[in-house]
């Protein structure tokens, strides 16, 4: 009787693999049994609004964001006389920025061809507010606008996040992998990794595993000023010493 109560709505379930493109070949079940539906397995799926595809390469969701993105700018564009720069700027903001910064720790180590699909989002809402020419040099547009490139606001959420897990504000899973060297037992607290802030990186040998956060977290805190790597700044002084480091770098 309580089997027979379980309901579960076929259209709106997804089931994928994930693996390289070797592993994905060896695989022959297409499609699995969840209380008496058959459920064919997906190449991408959704999940919160993020679209992930069986070899992570992110390219469904970079699809998403830049189509999202121009058809926005479009809209946009054909009102824009209508707006003060200000109101513009928060427009652009709520439709362009948010959607580039939504989830983007996941495109850690995703291809340069990708992120230049999402940087050409970015520089076309850059030129709708400042007005440049499309062949105009966009990088000064960036920094009057205080927008960091998407490359770096990667790297600046990732920074944050680990920033949370050595002060103890973010979830438990996550704080259990960044490790300073400094706590590991059997390092040498003299070594100069562990005197500078750095964290245990653990080794992988796939290029999935260096996309995990228990990888790219601490190896983009170790590629920080030492000066940064510290947990005692507040995180309204780390974020503003981060983004300057990474406009000036």
């Amino acid at each position: 009787m309580a089997r027979n109560r379980l309901k579960m709505n076929a259209d709106k379930t997804q089931v994928i693999w994930f693996g390289t493109g070797q592993q994905l070949r060896k695989i022959t079940v297409r499609d699995i049994e969840l209380l008496s539906d058959h459920i064919p397995c997906s190449e991408s799926v959704s999940n919160l609004g993020f679209h992930a595809d069986s070899e992570l390469t992110m390219s469904p969701h970079v699809d998403s964001v830049c189509r999202s993105g121009f058809f926005q700018l479009r809209q946009l564009r054909a009102v824009r006389s209508s707006f003060t720069p200000d109101c513009l700027k928060t427009l652009v903001h709520a439709f362009i920025s948010s959607r580039l910064d939504y989830c983007n720790s996941l495109l850690f180590g995703v291809s340069g061809s990708q992120l230049k699909r999402l940087q050409s989002v970015q520089n076309a809402a850059a030129r709708l507010i400042s007005g440049t020419r499309k062949f105009d040099h966009v990088s000064p547009v960036l920094r009057d606008l205080h927008w960091l490139p998407v490359t770096s606001r990667i790297t600046y959420k990732l920074a944050m996040l680990v920033h949370k897990c050595l002060n103890n504000n973010a979830p438990p899973y996550l704080m259990d992998v960044c490790r300073p060297i400094d706590s590991l037992p059997g390092r040498r607290r003299q070594l100069r990794s562990a005197a500078t802030g750095q964290l245990f990186v653990p080794r992988t040998n796939t290029n999935i595993g260096r996309r995990s956060f228990s990888v790219c977290g601490p190896v983009t805190w170790n590629s920080l000023p030492a000066a940064l790597r510290t947990a005692a700044l507040s995180a309204s002084a780390f974020g503003r010493a981060l983004k300057k480091h990474l406009f000036d770098s």
